[in-house]
């Protein structure tokens, strides 16, 4: 061979060399560009997840606070009860979760004579635009009388 060859030969194994030894620099930045979008929706899913669950939470405990209202006060004070199992939801509500459970709206049930119940339905706070997530909570029982001994 040549001088001219065998200097060409050593010049390309060196550049192929440096070529390789160069080649996975860059892969970490392209691997955080391309990572770091799905890493940020898992971390919003979640909080997504864990505000619709507890709103859940809230509305149902609100729920059950105004049907336990509902039930005490139905047989004593058969018009006002529904104003007062209300009042016990919005309560609830100011105290555990006001900027969670949003809009709610607030229904009472009698779906037979001797029951009373509560319905709650509410928005939940999106992280994702263009969500819509809504709880519904419901909770209902027989109303409780005092009947006095003997009678």
């Amino acid at each position: 061979m040549n001088r001219f060859a065998v200097r060409l030969r050593i010049a390309v194994r060196r550049r192929v060399e440096a070529a390789s030894a160069r080649g996975d620099s860059g892969m970490t930045a392209i691997e955080f560009v391309l990572l770091t979008p799905v890493l940020f929706f898992m971390i919003f899913a979640t909080v997504q997840f864990a505000l619709y669950f507890f709103a859940d939470h809230v509305a149902q405990a609100a729920a059950q606070a105004g049907a336990r209202k509902a039930r005490a006060e139905a047989d004593e004070n058969p018009g006002g009860w529904r104003g007062e199992a209300r009042d016990v939801v919005d309560s609830y509500i100011r105290q555990l979760g006001p900027q969670l459970v949003l809009e709610p709206d607030v229904d009472t049930l009698q779906p037979e004579q001797n029951t009373v119940g509560i319905e709650i339905t509410a928005k939940v706070p999106i992280v994702f635009p263009g969500l819509d997530l809504t709880v519904h909570a419901q909770s209902q029982g027989p109303v409780e009388r005092f009947v006095p001994e003997g009678g």
